[in-house]
């Protein structure tokens, strides 16, 4: 799945050419079946001679014969024969010389062409499934007439066909092929995504290869980088870098053999012609047809230029690209999620696909790629399926870039956020299940994952929404698992000096519900930890209650601490704390808000927080069990009691700071 634009229109028209050459190196199939398989599928030929079933069959001197291939087409089954396949008990022999004994005769030789077309024209449709092999666009109009095609083809009037499980599809095979330039970008890591459920989702396999072709900004760093996303998001990859597979190598710089054979091949078969023009004769042209407001495509004569012409260019050594003979038309193709999409090929012009330096331009590659690699769902040399993902945008619609924020993958982790959260929200960015359920995991997705349902247009990436989804996710972790995530993070960032405990459990227990990211609960407890008692005795919201005998309820709950009482009761935990905190405000005649609000500016130097008695107690705890790491800035109870003993309470105001008022009570 990739986004549409003029670079895939270029790919796909190089897949019309490619599948018609002949060169022993296309000889083999691009979607290469297993043994067992082909026996599964196998054809079984009989007798009825009036079948009127049609196939073709390709013969070449330049095909290997024990790669020949039969195709037959009828409206049950497409599929191919290899003459060395085992046989099984009750099968017919198609050995060498007798491959089509059973199973074809020669076309009168009295029929016209006209009329083998016409035929032919009527299951040109079953010609196009995917799972072909190179040479099977022969048989499809009008690619049939093209004058560079080298096959000699020989129409066989078909017995009968009793066929057995032809009805199934290939497998399907979908890549992510990341460009190692820079980052994952979460556009990158939805389009990933969405292949990988796209793949699970059908049984197929999921393929990752680097297109690393831009030799100057690519590095083995970002590559790394990229597969380290991958992984984190849970995208295991069933071929690629690090796993292998039988359609290796996967970096685009180590196929470069690969991709020049072809080229030769479409060199060979007239597709594509050497064009030496100067980069000051190409500027002059793309200046033209600006002044004339017309697209910028090539009009230089090697497109006409007569073989004499080039050798004598080669001879004398000037330099050259390969450059794709673009037919005139339009080219149209069936979007599984835009519908048809066409593209006007008269403004594409003649593109290059071999630099001057013998490098292959990435549209080149990625055909050969697709194609070799057997991508079912991508560009293969028999037409495949294809799905283009939208863009995600930005807030104000435009394209999401750093200039709003962070947009990598990488970063996001570093920010705390997890990966059951961003393949959650990616993959509803542009999908839903039809439902109003916005929490799945990833084997949810998988098993709801349909192509159907993916929308065409952009979706805007919502940071907000983003980071709320992450809490609900981090909330959603069985309670042990978030106790171990958090205590690791705790330690690893100097705030503890132990990983678990019970200080920990209790931690994460009060604080949790503040904690959206991982990185959220350094602020959380360190907030918890820290006393900013002075500043909020100058704010206004602290002014009340100041103003309701604030001094005299300060003096009242040091002499408890003093007499031990409240030191007793912090012991016995939170139920010990609920005895106390409710004689405490008995004796004061005081209750709720009055009572709890003074009480916790007194104890934790803040009006707000979570549950206090659970703070205090945790408070007393932190103290006590040298679990706070010296770098947190912890403040004891017992420096936080003589904080507020140096501080004169009778003639504290808001308009003093609290440094001048600062005397024994």
């Amino acid at each position: 799945m990739v986004i549409a634009t003029r670079n895939f229109f270029l790919s796909l028209i190089l897949i019309t050419s490619l599948s018609l050459l002949s060169s022993p190196v296309f000889a083999k199939s691009s979607h290469p079946i297993s043994d067992a398989q082909v026996r599964k599928n196998k054809l079984q030929c009989y007798t009825d001679i009036d079948s009127g079933l049609w196939g073709w069959t390709c013969k070449s001197s330049m095909i290997a014969r024990e790669n020949c291939a039969l195709r037959c087409l009828s409206p049950a089954c497409y599929e191919l024969i290899y003459e060395s396949d085992p046989l099984e008990e009750g099968e017919k022999d198609f050995t060498r010389g007798q491959e089509y004994k059973y199973c074809m005769h020669k076309l009168s030789l009295g029929e016209s062409l006209e009329g083998v077309k016409a035929k032919e024209r009527k299951t040109r449709e079953m010609a196009l499934l995917s799972g072909g092999t190179p040479w099977s666009k022969v048989i499809a109009p009008p690619i049939f007439h093209h004058s560079h095609t080298p096959f000699t083809p020989f129409f066989f009037r078909c017995r009968r066909f009793s066929v057995s499980a032809l009805s199934e599809q290939p497998p399907v095979r979908v890549r992510f092929a990341p460009s190692p330039t820079g980052n994952l970008h979460v556009g990158g890591a939805r389009t990933a995504l969405f292949n990988y459920l796209f793949a699970r989702s059908k049984g197929g396999k999921f393929v990752l290869r680097i297109e690393d072709t831009d030799l100057e900004r690519s590095t083995r760093e970002s590559e790394e980088a990229m597969l380290k996303d991958l992984s984190w998001l849970g995208l295991d990859w069933d071929e690629g870098p690090g796993v292998g597979g039988d359609y290796g190598p996967y970096r685009q710089s180590e196929r470069n053999s690969l991709y020049k054979q072809y080229a030769e091949g479409l060199h060979q078969a007239g597709h594509v012609y050497r064009c030496f023009c100067s980069n000051e004769e190409l500027e002059k042209m793309k200046e033209d047809a600006k002044l004339k407001q017309l697209p910028p495509v090539y009009t230089g004569k090697w497109a006409s230029a007569t073989n004499e012409e080039a050798e004598e260019e080669l001879a004398k050594g000037t330099p050259y690209t390969y450059r794709f003979r673009v037919p005139k038309g339009s080219l149209k193709i069936n979007d599984l999620i835009r519908g048809e999409v066409s593209w006007n090929l008269d403004t594409l012009g003649d593109f290059v696909i071999m630099r001057s330096n013998g490098q292959p331009v990435y549209n080149f590659c990625v055909t050969v790629d697709d194609a070799t690699m057997a991508i079912s769902h991508a560009l293969g040399f028999p037409m495949p399926y294809f799905a283009h993902v939208s863009l995600i945008l930005a807030p104000d619609r435009s394209k999401l870039s750093k200039r709003h924020g962070a947009t990598s993958v990488g970063q996001f982790r570093e920010m705390g956020y997890l990966p059951e959260a961003m393949v959650n929200y990616l993959a509803l960015l542009g999908w839903g299940d039809g439902t109003e359920n916005e929490f799945f995991t990833l084997d949810q997705l998988v098993e709801k994952f349909t192509i159907e349902r993916v929308n065409k247009s952009g979706a805007i990436f919502d940071s907000t929404k983003l980071r709320w989804m992450n809490g609900q996710h981090l909330r959603a972790r069985p309670s042990e698992e978030l106790t171990k995530l958090l205590g690791e993070h705790w330690k690893t960032s100097g705030l503890l000096t132990v990983s678990a405990g019970p200080f920990i459990d209790e931690a994460v227990q009060l604080l949790k519900d503040g904690i959206d990211l991982i990185n959220d609960g350094d602020k959380a407890l360190s907030n918890l930890l820290s006393y900013p008692l002075h500043s909020t005795l100058q704010s206004d919201e602290a002014e009340p209650v100041l103003q309701d005998n604030f001094s005299e309820f300060a003096a009242s709950l040091l002499a408890a601490y003093d007499s031990g009482d409240l030191v007793a009761a912090l012991e016995d935990g939170h139920a010990g704390w609920q005895k106390w905190v409710k004689g405490f405000g008995k004796s004061l005649k005081r209750k709720g808000k009055s009572l709890f609000m003074p009480v916790r500016l007194l104890l934790t130097g803040k009006l707000h927080g979570p549950d206090m008695g659970s703070s205090v107690v945790l408070l007393y705890k932190a103290g006590t069990s040298g679990v706070v790491a010296p770098e947190a800035g912890f403040v004891t109870l017992d420096e936080r009691f003589k904080m507020f003993r140096q501080i004169n309470w009778e003639t504290l105001s808001k308009d003093q700071p609290v440094k001048e008022t600062a005397a024994p009570l």
